[in-house]
């Protein structure tokens, strides 16, 4: 499980001063870069080879901009092509938001699903959640 930290911005909160709710979204993908790096060494875009088909976050409790936030991240399940990957918002060691994203590797040459390469298969097998 990875975990990232951040200070949220004051840009980010609305007029309550909570973060609003269209920046988890943009955090939990920030928090994702050990995947992406895992797929796109160095994070060249011209190896870009990941799709978003879906992704969910449920809201658990306010977010405050006061305060840091922890974001960890683990792999859910690992399919032919796609895998998936949650993820938990956490402030002041409570959980504040829980995020689901499903990833496909692409080829974008033949548009369409590629399989996962066995070396980043195991990778991310190592992140899997216990």
């Amino acid at each position: 499980m990875y975990r990232y930290e951040l200070s949220p911005r004051y840009a980010e909160t609305d007029a309550m001063g909570h973060i609003n709710n269209t920046v988890a979204p943009v955090w939990l993908e920030k928090a994702r870069d050990p995947i992406f790096e895992l797929f796109m060494p160095g994070r060249d875009l011209s190896k870009a080879n990941l799709i978003t088909v879906k992704y969910t976050i449920e809201f658990h409790d306010e977010i405050r901009y006061e305060h840091d936030v922890a974001i960890f991240t683990a792999i859910a399940e690992i399919g032919n092509a796609s895998f998936t990957v949650t993820q938990r918002i956490m402030q002041n060691d409570s959980l504040r938001a829980t995020g689901r994203t499903t990833l496909v590797h692409f080829d974008y040459r033949n548009k369409k699903a590629a399989p996962i390469p066995e070396d980043i298969r195991a990778r991310l097998q190592e992140m899997a959640e216990a």
